[in-house]
C-alpha cells in the first residue's frame, strides 16, 4: 500500500519538475511566466477559493489553529529581529523566515493530502495570512526605515498609519482573500450555486493546482543562487523547519490535535512565499539573498515538507 505522504507529495514534485524542465527547454519562456502567474492568481485561484468556501458556514470554521499559527510566526519574527537588530535587512529576512507559500504550493499539497476538510482549514488561514503578516512587516519596515533616516540625518518621517492602512486594504482587496470572504458571505445566505455556474468554477479550480506547480518549476530556472547559498540555506532551514517545529510545540502545548493542527504544521513547513521578494525590492535591501532563499527554500522543501508530513503522520 502506498504511503499517504508519498501519494500526496509525488504529484507536487512531479509537476514542479515538469515546469523546471519546460523552463530549461524554453517551452515556458521567462517573459511568459508573468502572464501565467496572472492566470493563476487572477482566474484559477479565485474560482477555487470561492467555490470551496461557498458551502462553508462560519460556525464550521476553527480559528484557534489560525491564531496559534500567527503566534508561532510572530514569535519567530520577533526573535530574528532581536538577533539581527532593528534594521530593514533584519525585517525582510525575518519575513522571509515566516511567510509561507500558502497558495501556489500549499493549496495543491493540502488538497491532495488532506482533502476538502484540510482545504477549509487552510483557506481560513489564507484569508488573513497576507493581511496579518504583511501589515505587521510593513509597520516594522516603515518604523525602522524612519529610524535609519533620522540616524542618517535625512529626516522625512513616513506616514506610517497611512502606509499600514494601505497595506491592510491591499491585503483584503486581493485575488486571494477576497473570493474567500465573498464565498463565505454567499454560504451564509443558504443559497446553492446553480450547475451552470458551479461547473465552470469547478473546471477552473481543478486547473489551479497543476498550473501553479508547473509555474513554480518554471520560475526556479530563472533564479541564480551563487554566492548566497550558505545564507540562503540558513534562512530556508528557519522557514522550512524552525517555524513548523515552533507551531507543533505551541499547538501541542495548548491542547490542539487532529487535522487542524496537522494542516497548520504542514503549512508552516511550506517554502517561502513570493511576496517577500516584493518587500525586498520595495525597501531595496537583501534582494539577491531573498531571491536565492526562495529558490533554496522551494527545492529544500521537497525534502523538509516530506519529513514534516511523515513526522506528523507518525505522531497522529
Amino acid at each position: 500500500m502506498t504511503n499517504p505522504v508519498v501519494s500526496a507529495l509525488f504529484p507536487v514534485v512531479f509537476l514542479i519538475a515538469i515546469g523546471f524542465i519546460a523552463g530549461k527547454a524554453r517551452f515556458i519562456r521567462a517573459e511568459a511566466t508573468k502572464d501565467l502567474s496572472n492566470l493563476v492568481f487572477m482566474v484559477l485561484a479565485p474560482a477555487l477559493l470561492f467555490r470551496t468556501m461557498s458551502t462553508v458556514h462560519v460556525e464550521q470554521l476553527n480559528f484557534k489553529p489560525v491564531a496559534m499559527y500567527f503566534v508561532a510566526a510572530l514569535l519567530l519574527f520577533a526573535s530574528l529581529m532581536a538577533w539581527q537588530g532593528l534594521n530593514r535587512r533584519a525585517a525582510v529576512l525575518a519575513l522571509a523566515a515566516t511567510f509561507s507559500n500558502t497558495v501556489m504550493i500549499g493549496i495543491p499539497l493540502v488538497g491532495l493530502a488532506y482533502g476538502q476538510a484540510g482545504l477549509v482549514t487552510l483557506f481560513t488561514l489564507v484569508s488573513v495570512h497576507s493581511l496579518v503578516l504583511l501589515s505587521i512587516a510593513t509597520l516594522v519596515l516603515e518604523m525602522v526605515s524612519a529610524r535609519e533616516e533620522r540616524l542618517a540625518g535625512r529626516g522625512g518621517a513616513r506616514h506610517m498609519v497611512l502606509t499600514v492602512l494601505s497595506a491592510m486594504k491591499a491585503g483584503i482587496i486581493h485575488p486571494v482573500p477576497l473570493p474567500i470572504i465573498i464565498g463565505l458571505l454567499f454560504a451564509q445566505t443558504g443559497w446553492v450555486l446553480p450547475e451552470v455556474v458551479d461547473r465552470p468554477l469547478h473546471l477552473l479550480g481543478s486547473a489551479f493546482g497543476p498550473v501553479a506547480l508547473v509555474l513554480v518549476g518554471a520560475m526556479l530556472t530563472q533564479v541564480r543562487v551563487g554566492a548566497h547559498l550558505g545564507s540562503a540555506l540558513g534562512i530556508s532551514l528557519l522557514k522550512n523547519m524552525a517555524l513548523p517545529t515552533l507551531m507543533a510545540g505551541l499547538g501541542l502545548a495548548f491542547g490542539m490535535t487532529g487535522l487542524p493542527l496537522t494542516v497548520m504544521i504542514v503549512t508552516a513547513a511550506l517554502p517561502m512565499g513570493a511576496n517577500v521578494f516584493l518587500f525586498a525590492q520595495r525597501y531595496e535591501v537583501a534582494q539577491a539573498l531573498v531571491t536565492a532563499s526562495m529558490a533554496v527554500s522551494t527545492v529544500l522543501g521537497l525534502l523538509t515538507v516530506s519529513l514534516v508530513m511523515a513526522l506528523v503522520d507518525w505522531l497522529g
